[in-house]
């Protein structure tokens, strides 16, 4: 579905990216990790054809490049960690921005169809309740849920996302990651996460990559990928003994 081979991108004329090369198929739940300054958001620019850079990124075996950015905004979305707030919008109508890559003009109106994918992205992030009420007055929980709808309701068939849990409490994670899972398997589609919470990786990851210096340390479709020496490796600490330890402390004592 998306093949990268061979990437390098960077800033001022300084790779962070080293080579990079994955694959991602229909159906996959891809986790990305790896500690910070890794390349991580900067693989996830490229793919989305927001910074320049050389290699080859295809969706479908077409390169990105091809695209028209309308065209390309239906195929993949990106959700970053930092999305800017410019204008006091409702929840409705920033979510509803996302349609406008599926509608025939820029000033043409909603259809039924949108307003019911619209509908049900709201429901499902449990926004609908909200809908009127201005972004610039959210929390920072809410307003990430209502950027995700906005990237939901594009209803692209790869979505790439940076941090999406940033700002959720444990419960709307957990939701968010569920929702996420069953969107995947509606067929022909992909979501690409770079997440930080190792834990989330595993448990959702139907494929996963750990980053490092801005190469692939590791790849692959198991648990073996997060290795303990890996993780080691990478992030220069024994990451699963700590997480064996954390999980004792909830022992009953």
């Amino acid at each position: 579905m998306l093949e990268i081979r061979d990437l390098f991108c960077g800033y001022g004329g300084e790779d962070v990216l080293k080579g990079v090369s994955l694959t991602v198929k229909a159906g996959d739940f891809f986790c990305i990790a790896g500690p910070n300054g890794c390349g991580k958001s900067t693989l996830l620019k490229a793919a989305a054809r927001l910074l320049p850079f050389r290699g080859s990124i295809t969706i479908s075996g077409r390169e990105t490049a091809s695209f028209s950015r309308k065209e390309l905004a239906c195929r993949i979305a990106l959700l970053s960690q930092r999305a800017e707030l410019y204008f006091p919008y409702t929840v409705y109508d920033t979510a509803a921005m996302g349609r406008y890559a599926r509608t025939a003009s820029r000033f043409g109106g909603l259809r039924k169809a949108d307003r019911d994918v619209l509908h049900g992205v709201l429901e499902a992030l449990e926004l609908e309740g909200i809908r009127d009420e201005l972004i610039s007055e959210l929390s920072g929980g809410q307003l990430q849920r209502v950027f995700l709808a906005r990237t939901l309701v594009q209803e692209p068939e790869i979505i790439l996302l940076d941090e999406p849990t940033n700002h959720l409490d444990l419960k709307h994670q957990l939701a968010l990651m569920d929702y996420l899972a069953e969107w995947v398997q509606a067929g022909g589609r992909a979501v690409i996460a770079v997440l930080h919470d190792l834990n989330m990786a595993l448990r959702y990851g139907t494929a996963k990559a750990l980053m490092s210096n801005g190469t692939i340390y590791a790849a692959g479709r198991t648990k073996a990928v997060f290795a303990a020496d890996a993780l080691q490796q990478v992030y220069g600490m024994d990451i699963k003994g700590f997480m064996v330890q954390s999980l004792k402390n909830w022992s009953d004592p």
